[in-house]
């Protein structure tokens, strides 16, 4: 890959994936996921950092990476701090095939051609390092099984696992319901990574328009980073798609 580390987006992305049919679970949540995931990627970073229910730009300085810059510079270019869930719920077409395009690429998964009804074509992706998939799952496994806190990545990655409810795919069955349950519970041990993934969940249930009012709001005074006023939901920019990727279908 010519990185020491997969981003939280490519993460998220892999655990998703369905070894059995090619395609991804939850594939219209995944998608706000995998916008949270890049904001927490971001903070990680250290180029952004969370300011109330808003996220604010610290370092512009570009990362190296592509997709993750491209994010970067438009959050930059808001001026002011953004709220969440407006950054999340905005319209970030094809964001999930730049990333299944950009595992292809890295040799992650490989590109699988098909028809659906005999008729329109599709592109099933399967992983063709499964040791890859496997050790990013341990890492949410042990964190369950273990109780002990996971560090700051595996702790976003539980919690944006949850919000896009992969859940009931990474744990299925009623055995896997004290699973899901800690799943849910490892979201209370990365402050950013819980901030972005209750505002996953508050554009799943149409809640986008209301300012969420947690410890790091409450009581605050209204000023020109904690008013709620409405703002024009942007995210990452339409990208068309190239080549045969054009004609995949991710699910």
């Amino acid at each position: 890959m010519g990185r020491s580390r997969r981003t939280l987006p490519e993460e998220l992305l892999l655990l998703a994936l369905d070894p059995a049919t090619g395609t991804t679970a939850q594939p219209q949540s995944l998608d706000l996921g995998l916008a949270g995931a890049q904001l927490v990627e971001l903070a990680l970073a250290g180029r952004i950092a969370p300011d109330g229910d808003r996220i604010a730009v610290v370092v512009p300085r570009p990362t190296g990476d592509p997709t993750l810059d491209c994010a970067l510079e438009l959050l930059r270019r808001r001026g002011a701090p953004v709220r969440a869930v407006h950054w999340i719920g905005g319209p970030r077409l094809g964001l999930r095939q730049i990333y299944l395009s950009h595992l292809e690429r890295c040799g992650m998964v490989a590109a699988v051609p098909g028809q659906m009804c005999g008729v329109l074509p599709t592109t099933r992706y399967q992983a063709t390092d499964t040791a890859i998939s496997r050790e990013i799952r341990s890492r949410l496994d042990s964190a369950i099984r273990t109780g002990v806190p996971p560090d700051p990545r595996t702790a976003a990655l539980a919690a944006l696992a949850h919000a896009v409810g992969l859940g009931k795919h990474l744990y299925p069955g009623n055995e896997g319901r004290s699973s899901r349950s800690r799943l849910r519970d490892l979201i209370r041990h990365d402050p950013m990574g819980g901030l972005v993934a209750h505002a996953v969940m508050d554009v799943q249930n149409g809640a986008a328009a209301q300012p969420r009012r947690g410890p790091a709001t409450a009581g605050r005074p209204a000023g020109p980073t904690a008013r709620a006023t409405a703002e024009p939901a942007r995210g990452v920019p339409m990208q068309p798609r190239h080549g045969s990727m054009a004609r995949a279908v991710a699910h």
